[in-house]
């Protein structure tokens, strides 16, 4: 299905990555659901419906949320690092989500792009290897920026308006794509006209379309 948009009303595009070019999200549930069990000897307190509505989340902020919604007492640092690591020997099986990739391949040649996500900078720049998307001013690609380059992440705006300092571009003519709740708030925030992308993905795991 065709993402529709308004090319003239834009000058520069901004894309998360997990769950919005790459089909990540499964992965990554599975890492922190193997994570957390051997960290606390006991069956993960973080639902599938809780996982995805925290998605975009840092993982430090999922885990500070943990802590204090259920009571767990997970050391941040040390269970982030353990979790990223899960998913690093996880990722060689990613997918794209064929539907936004085709978005971006489909932006014209020199299109100020950039890839804005929660997750850690050479982890997100890995899954886009992955997915042939390289990184840099020659590429499609031109600007990656992963929340450990800003100070607070999704669903504040920090990442968001840095992809739109990078690139040069007004706030108010970005326009992001995005697939969860915080990423929405984020670009909200930020000024930026978003489109869920949920409504179009096919072949993407059926908890996360919603």
């Amino acid at each position: 299905m065709t993402i529709p948009f308004d090319r003239t009303a834009y000058d520069a595009y901004i894309f998360d990555c997990d769950g919005t070019l790459a089909d990540t999200m499964p992965i990554h549930f599975q890492a922190w659901t193997e994570t957390l069990e051997l960290k606390l000897g006991e069956l993960s307190p973080l639902s599938e419906e809780l996982f995805y509505r925290c998605g975009g989340m840092p993982a430090r902020q999922i885990i500070d949320l943990l802590n204090r919604e259920f009571g767990c007492d997970l050391p941040v640092e040390e269970t982030a690092h353990d979790k990223e690591m899960r998913f690093v020997e996880l990722l060689p099986g990613v997918k794209p989500v064929q539907e936004v990739v085709d978005v971006l391949n489909g932006l014209a040649p020199g299109t100020k792009v950039a890839v804005a996500s929660g997750g850690l900078t050479d982890i997100v720049q890995e899954t886009l290897l992955i997915l042939d998307f390289p990184v840099g001013p020659e590429e499609k690609i031109k600007f990656l920026i992963g929340s450990d380059q800003v100070t607070h992440g999704k669903p504040a705006p920090d990442l968001f308006l840095r992809a739109a300092e990078l690139m040069e571009a007004a706030p108010g003519r970005c326009l992001v794509f995005e697939d969860a709740e915080p990423g929405f708030l984020a670009a909200k925030a930020a000024g930026m006209d978003c489109i869920d992308v949920r409504p179009y993905r096919s072949n993407v795991a059926e908890a996360g379309k919603y």
